[in-house]
């Protein structure tokens, strides 16, 4: 890969900056790549129907090429153009949550090369409610492909800083919107199945779902180690989120997890804590990290990821992490977890049991 001057343009929201966008649009018309806010992470950008601009998004990341792209659209006439046909479901899933962090997988159209979607004859749809992210998507061409844009396996970035540690010197622009709303990707729903099955948890619940068609279930292979399925959507296969320390998470009685993560984080080696404003003052040694509230599950989304690379730069050797059982957002932040930590869990009532 030659190495490009990356540069960033802080943008605003209330009075876009038209030439910026502009820029943006010519590059990504050009077959170039752009990173760009949206509600839920930063995006790295290329044109969804140009094979050769799509693999550029593999090469920046070193993003495994059976892992399928989000094809990203400002407007809901754009979707029938990408897709063999939108079912009803996807028509009222998308009168409830379009715009908004919500991707719908489709049968393809012939004009989705392979390249965007791992080789799959589905194509995975979403249309961001940022009004940055819109409003460049349709001076690109209309049809933007965009995963996370951090390095592949890392916590996926929240602020246009995130993304210049990652793709400095790979991608020629880095449009600036400030940190970002929810913190976490899209929810995932695969309607090409009898029943509408959440792939990805995300903003968009589960109960969010079932509330609009009625009856939808969550995929069995969330959280599964198993790396010899083909990924029916982005983030299912692979390690994600990944902080350079081993990282697991603590489950059980609050009590007796602060007890086992203060026993661990006295000891010689560097010990991160993943902890809430709630359990704070309860942790005595270590590099503490307030997430946020369990009493406000966005602001805990919303840090998820720049926590984990903050620890990078601390240098810890191992981080552990509270688990995360709450309402809406729950599930969303224990499957990030999950794959971030590998799936290490320890459950310190079962270390009880066997005392």
């Amino acid at each position: 890969m030659n190495y490009l001057d990356t540069e960033i343009i802080k943008i605003d929201r209330k009075q876009m900056d038209i030439d910026a966008l502009e820029k943006a649009g010519n590059i990504l018309r050009g077959g170039g790549l752009v990173a760009f806010p949206t509600e839920t992470v930063y995006g790295l950008g290329a044109n969804g129907l140009d094979e050769e601009a799509a693999r550029k998004i593999y090469e920046a990341k070193g993003r495994p090429s059976d892992n399928p792209l989000i094809i990203h659209i400002a407007d809901l006439e754009d979707l029938d153009r990408i897709v063999e046909e939108v079912p009803e479901a996807a028509r009222r899933l998308a009168a409830a949550y379009w715009p908004g962090p919500l991707t719908m997988i489709f049968r393809k159209s012939a004009c989705v090369p392979y390249g965007t979607t791992g080789g799959l004859d589905t194509v995975a749809v979403r249309m961001p409610s940022d009004e940055i992210a819109r409003e460049m998507i349709r001076r690109g061409g209309g049809y933007i492909a965009a995963p996370s844009a951090n390095t592949s396996g890392r916590p996926s970035p929240t602020t246009a800083q995130h993304v210049y540690e990652d793709m400095d010197g790979k991608i020629p622009l880095i449009l600036d919107g400030g940190a970002v709303e929810i913190g976490l990707e899209s929810s995932i729903v695969d309607l090409t199945t009898g029943i509408p099955t959440i792939l990805r948890p995300g903003y968009v619940s589960l109960e969010m779902v079932q509330e609009v068609l009625g009856r939808a279930e969550m995929d069995r292979g969330l959280i599964s180690e198993d790396s010899s399925v083909k990924p029916k959507a982005p983030g299912m296969k692979y390690r994600h989120y990944a902080p350079k320390a081993r990282l697991k998470i603590v489950e059980g009685p609050m009590e007796r997890v602060i007890s086992y993560i203060n026993d661990r984080a006295d000891s010689s080696k560097r010990v991160g804590i993943i902890c809430t404003e709630e359990t704070l003052q309860k942790y005595a040694c270590g590099t503490i990290k307030c997430i946020g509230s369990r009493q406000d599950e966005l602001s805990i989304a919303s840090h998820l990821f720049a926590v984990l690379r903050e620890f990078d730069e601390d240098g810890v050797e191992e981080i552990y992490s509270e688990s995360f059982d709450t309402p809406q957002l729950g599930q969303a932040i224990m499957n990030r977890l999950l794959k971030a930590a590998g799936h290490q869990r320890i459950d310190v009532s079962e270390i009880e049991e066997e005392l």
